[in-house]
């Protein structure tokens, strides 16, 4: 996770410059739908990189796939709370969040963020012909912050983006923005890619790995837009921006986009069952550094320190344990004392996307062991992973 800086969901409120705050707006209903009629929209051949006589100016980019970008109005009802006391009144508040969005088929099926649309009562999508329509969620998914809306309407009238590969992806790529900032309907900023396998947080406290950062200008309004490279393709799904240490709610030139090899993967299983399964071990960890190898004579200098077990999860069952004394180490803090993650299923593990993303391999219900050192002692454990809960558990201890 970035840290030190303040990390906000960029959908905007009541149509103007108003930040309800980190994730306010996003899901409708629980998601479950079944839509297996829907075609899956392909992805275009991935290039290896964008040719000069490839590359498209900024205005072709808009010219051409500003059409296959929506605004989307979700009605949102808030519980109104004492002024002094901070209690519930009994009163409800009616709120407009706006964001964006895009075509992902000619089915009538809309790509946006999760948040956009969380707690909506009604959701309409806006066109660039003006076009104004009700849609529905068909599926969302919290961990990812993904969601993908429905509409009613002719396949003609639908302009699906072509879909862009994220491993040709590289820093310094010039990229371009679309989307609704603070009501502004389909505007365009650009950019470049200013760094990759960066991770944020998701509406429900999990991590979102492999998230690209850019300076393209994105603010409230923003989220569920496409980030787009010079070819024209889509490569992300634009989801939050950093306010540093201000506090505003603005463009501060660091903005972070959803990778689109995750969207698809996700937006594709909502499609096909209206809903994602996660699998989960249930622990927090760290890796290891030289300078807590050095200062706390651990066993391994490389693996993971285990932060926290949760409640009821596969690591807990298992008796894996966390850390005990909270140390700080070049201002960033680590519990230590618990157990040390040095495999996951026979394969080395030094670091935190690493151990997630040979997780996230893997099957709710399959069985996997993990090498863990607990003082002097090596010991594999044998657990079965289960389902990501929709927030995170209490962690023991």
């Amino acid at each position: 996770m970035l840290k030190g800086a303040g990390l906000l969901g960029v959908a905007a409120a009541g149509g103007a410059a108003a930040l309800l705050g980190a994730w306010l707006v996003g899901g409708l209903g629980n998601g479950t739908t079944t839509v297996p009629q829907y075609v899956l929209q392909p992805a275009t051949p991935p290039p290896s990189s964008v040719a000069e006589s490839h590359a498209m100016s900024i205005g072709q980019i808009y010219e051409r796939d500003a059409p296959g970008v929506v605004q989307i109005t979700a009605k949102v009802f808030t519980e109104d709370r004492d002024p002094i006391f901070g209690t519930p009144n009994g009163f409800l508040s009616e709120e407009k969040a706006l964001g964006s969005g895009f075509v992902f088929s000619k089915a009538g099926l809309i790509v946006t963020n999760y948040h956009v649309v969380e707690h909506a009562s009604s959701i309409r999508v806006s066109f660039s012909n003006n076009d104004s329509l009700v849609a529905r969620v068909v599926g969302s998914d919290p961990s990812t912050d993904v969601a993908v809306l429905k509409v009613g309407t002719k396949s003609r009238a639908l302009r699906p983006l072509p879909i862009g590969f994220c491993e040709a992806v590289r820093v310094g790529d010039a990229v371009v923005a679309l989307g609704n900032p603070v009501g502004s309907s389909r505007t365009a900023t650009s950019g470049i890619v200013s760094a990759l396998q960066r991770r944020i947080q998701a509406p429900k406290a999990q991590t979102i790995d492999h998230i690209m950062q850019t300076d393209a200008a994105i603010n409230p309004g923003n989220s569920g837009g496409p980030l787009i490279d010079a070819s024209g393709a889509v490569i992300g799904v634009n989801a939050a921006i950093s306010t540093g240490n201000t506090g505003e709610s603005g463009s501060v030139g660091i903005g972070f986009a959803i990778p689109i090899n995750t969207v698809t993967n996700v937006a594709n299983q909502l499609i096909r069952t209206g809903k994602v399964v996660h699998p989960y071990i249930g622990v927090s960890v760290a890796a290891i550094t030289p300078e807590l190898y050095n200062l706390y004579g651990l066993a391994v200098s490389h693996g993971l320190l285990v932060q926290n077990v949760y409640e009821g999860s596969p690591a807990a069952h298992a008796g894996i344990r966390g850390g005990t004394v909270d140390q700080i180490v070049e201002g960033e803090s680590y519990m230590v004392g618990g157990d040390i993650i040095t495999s996951f299923d026979g394969v080395p593990v030094n670091s935190e996307t690493r151990f997630r993303d040979l997780i996230a391999s893997k099957r709710p219900g399959d069985t996997v062991v993990v090498e863990i050192h607990r003082g002097k002692t090596t010991s594999s454990v044998e657990l079965k992973l289960g389902r990501l809960p929709v927030t995170t558990p209490p962690s023991l201890g």
